[in-house]
């Protein structure tokens, strides 16, 4: 525990029998319960897992579900409803299959999803056995060995202590980053962070596709952790479901770890195009949930409106270019048709990013 919070870490694993012990072992004492869920692993991860939990000395920390009937009241209702609803949700997620057989207890956990769902799909079943055991700080630490199991503090501490619903760890702004971080993976990296500022509105955020994070469990009760992108798109995807939940968000500086353990099996530009598709699409997700449902604000407007304008642009840039290509002499008014929808819709873009940051500067810490 810190702070007198509970805290469990998510391991998603696949095929990290070489490394796996490794991050068990190395896990702090402060940790109350280490979830791993196996990916549907082809080696043997899940037996040395076994062979942990086997021989584990139980927690002094006693954990129970949550989950358990409400009574119903006259006012209650709401609660109740509600409820239901996070019982039944564990339908929605890949099957899978809890190993262990006094869970309450077991400092160890063992998750084994019956088919390959993707890493986003892991870390989602193990933020809902967390949510379901009531567990106060979840963290999230990668298999392979990657992550130094020593900065597994100063990433929890701002979620136990401060109150904070979500906690990263940032690379790039290690002063090792640049000789370290390799050049593929720094310049993928940089211009996805780019992207997800735009589309989660947290303008300030990056090193997005880091994976060390703490999450608080009311964040995890505020968003719907079954719809979390289950693949390399996962850290881009939450960040936008918490934006939209209206989730604070802080970076705790970490040091980039390569050579450590086992290569990184996400290769940088075949997933580049699918998580920006995937930004693409939640940056007017975040726009019409947040800022039409939710709590209406002029901006939704000045982004449609230049988006508007900019499609107009588009028949009369090509008759502009035209003209150009067949040497016929440009009419004035088609210049200033071009001119002012133009800058009408730069305009219109820029004061709705200003509005757009101002209006989630409160929620990066």
């Amino acid at each position: 525990m810190l702070n007198n919070k509970t805290i469990a870490v998510v391991v998603p694993c696949y095929n990290e029998e070489k490394q796996i012990g490794r991050v068990i072992s190395s896990m702090p004492d402060f940790v109350d319960r280490i979830v791993i869920v196996n990916d549907c692993s082809k080696d043997k991860t899940a037996e040395i897992v076994r062979e942990y939990i086997e021989r584990d000395v139980k927690p002094s920390t006693h954990i129970v579900d949550i989950m358990g009937e409400i009574v119903e009241t006259h006012y209650n209702r709401a609660e109740v409803v509600l409820h239901q609803v996070v019982k039944e949700e564990l339908s929605n997620f890949p099957p899978s299959e809890v190993i262990n057989k006094d869970p309450e207890n077991d400092n160890i956990i063992l998750i084994n999803l019956m088919k390959n769902s993707g890493v986003g799909a892991a870390i989602a079943r193990g933020y809902k056995w967390c949510k379901d055991y009531g567990i106060e700080c979840t963290a999230v630490m990668a298999g392979d060995g990657q992550m130094d199991p020593a900065e597994l503090e100063s990433i929890c501490k701002p979620v136990v202590e401060d109150d904070i619903d979500y906690v990263k760890g940032n690379r790039l702004i290690h002063r090792s980053a640049l000789f370290v971080i390799p050049k593929i993976r720094y310049f993928g990296n940089s211009v996805l962070s780019i992207l997800t500022k735009i589309a989660s509105g947290y303008w300030h955020v990056s090193d997005t596709q880091t994976g060390y994070t703490a999450i608080s469990k009311k964040a995890l009760n505020a968003i719907r952790i079954h719809q979390i992108y289950p693949r390399y798109g996962m850290p881009n995807d939450m960040l936008v479901k918490l934006n939209i939940a209206f989730c604070t968000l802080k970076e705790v500086e970490i040091k980039p770890v390569y050579g450590v353990g086992e290569e990184s099996k996400m290769k940088v530009m075949k997933v580049m195009p699918k998580i920006a598709f995937l930004l693409f699409k939640s940056f007017f997700l975040r726009l019409w949930r947040k800022y039409l449902f939710r709590d209406f604000h002029p901006l939704f407007l000045l982004y449609h409106f230049s988006f508007f304008l900019g499609v107009l642009q588009i028949p009369v840039l090509i008759l502009i270019i035209y003209d150009l290509i067949i040497g016929k002499t440009l009419t004035f008014q088609t210049l200033s048709a071009f001119i002012f929808l133009f800058i009408s819709g730069f305009q219109s873009l820029l004061f709705a990013m200003w509005m757009d940051i101002g209006d989630n500067e409160r929620l990066y810490k």
